[in-house]
């Protein structure tokens, strides 16, 4: 049951938030990398969502393939040298743009009530 509701929640933030595709458009100073951002950031979505606090602790998740039935057949969770690779070289600006479409969809959606952000969109 819990495996099936992160499953949804993942495909949610896709259709929603639209999140594979922010995150793919997001630019970096890797030269010819082998792997795409959605590719190298997934592993951090999830790490958000399942509140690991260390990437040490996703290293051993990923090792352990736990996060198989969360991602779509056929594509591969990076290790974590390469996570920390990509988040040394990718742009802070895109970051915050995704940051501030994910507020303002999350807006325009209701999910947030009043006062729980403190800037007026």
């Amino acid at each position: 049951m819990r495996k099936n509701y992160f499953r949804k929640l993942v495909k949610y933030i896709k259709k929603v938030y639209k999140m594979d595709k922010q995150i793919n458009s997001l630019s970096d100073e890797r030269i010819n990398p082998r792997y795409k951002n959605g590719q190298v950031m997934l592993p951090l979505v999830l790490e958000l969502l399942f509140r690991i606090k260390k990437l040490n602790e996703l290293n051993c998740l990923l090792k352990e393939n736990e996060f198989k039935n969360l991602i779509p057949k056929g594509e591969r969770l990076q290790q974590i040298d390469t996570i920390r690779d990509t988040l040394k070289s990718i742009h802070l600006k895109g970051l915050g743009k995704i940051n501030i479409s994910i507020i303002k969809k999350a807006i325009e959606n209701k999910v947030l009530k009043n006062g729980t952000i403190d800037v007026i969109w």
